[in-house]
Formats: C-alpha cells, structure tokens, sequence
C-alpha cells in the first residue's frame, strides 16, 4: 500500500471501531431506534476516520491537527452513544466493553499523531504559511491563537 491515510494507526483504530460500531452494535438496536441513536452512532463512528483521512490530505500542520480535533469530538460522541445504548440496555456488557476499548485506543492513537503534528509541523516552510487570510470576523494567521480551542 503507497503513503496515504490507510496507513496511520490512528485511522486504522478508528476504522475498526466503525465496522463494529456497524456489524456488532447497531444490529442490536431496536426497531424504533433506527433514524435516532442507530442513525447517530453510525454517523460518528464514520467521521472520525472521514476526519482523520481529511485532515491528513490536507498540507500544513494547523489543517491537519484542526481535523484531527474534529476527530476527537466525533470519537467521543461514538462513545457518548454507547454509553446510551449500555445504559438503555440494548447491547450487551462484552459488546460495550470492547467498543470501549477499540474507542480508548482510538483516541491514544489520535492523541499520539496530534503530538507529532505539533511536533513535526508537516508544511512549516512550504510557501505560502505565513499568507493571513480574513475570512468575515474570524483572522487565520500564522500563530495558534487563529484557531479555535478543541
């Protein structure tokens, strides 16, 4: 397999929590849960991965860990859902047990290429970083502070 996102861990875990997600979890769900907690958790158990694989096509350092937030938040909200659906009693304790494992090593993995980004900073001397764009009321410059907190 050539460079791409596929080959990230992080995205890799995230991967495998939303084939269980899929095939393990939602199964279970009852009938009258499909446009509602089934509809959700199938939709943040995809985003995460969407946002990993987004991020990591994007060029420079800030894009790529932005994403890589947006990744945390739509992990944690997967987790979220299965905590209602453990706590509404529609998946069993093995099942939630280990979409709560596959979901903690998700974000370990996550957490751990957010570093290197911070650390490595891909795209830090290519052309064109140090260009300030004003987008409306909102200023995205060349410090950190342009960015919103997660």
């Amino acid at each position: 397999m050539s460079e791409s996102f596929e080959n990230l861990k992080a995205w890799q875990t995230a991967h495998e929590l939303m084939l269980f997600i899929h095939r393990e979890v939602v199964p279970l769900l009852p009938r009258e849960e499909k446009w509602d907690l089934a509809d959700q958790i199938r939709r943040s158990s995809k985003s995460t991965g969407a946002n990993i694989a987004e991020g990591y096509g994007r060029f420079y350092y800030k894009d790529r860990v932005r994403f890589c937030y947006n990744a945390r938040g739509s992990l944690t909200e997967t987790e979220n859902h299965l905590v209602d659906a453990r706590h509404l009693e529609y998946i069993p304790l093995q099942i939630y047990q280990k979409g709560r494992d596959l979901a903690s090593e998700a974000q370990r993995l996550l957490n751990g290429y957010i570093d290197y980004l911070k650390r490595e900073k891909p795209g830090k001397d290519e052309p064109g970083i140090d260009i300030n764009v004003n987008r409306g009321n909102t200023h995205f410059g060349d410090d950190d502070s342009s960015y919103p907190d997660p």
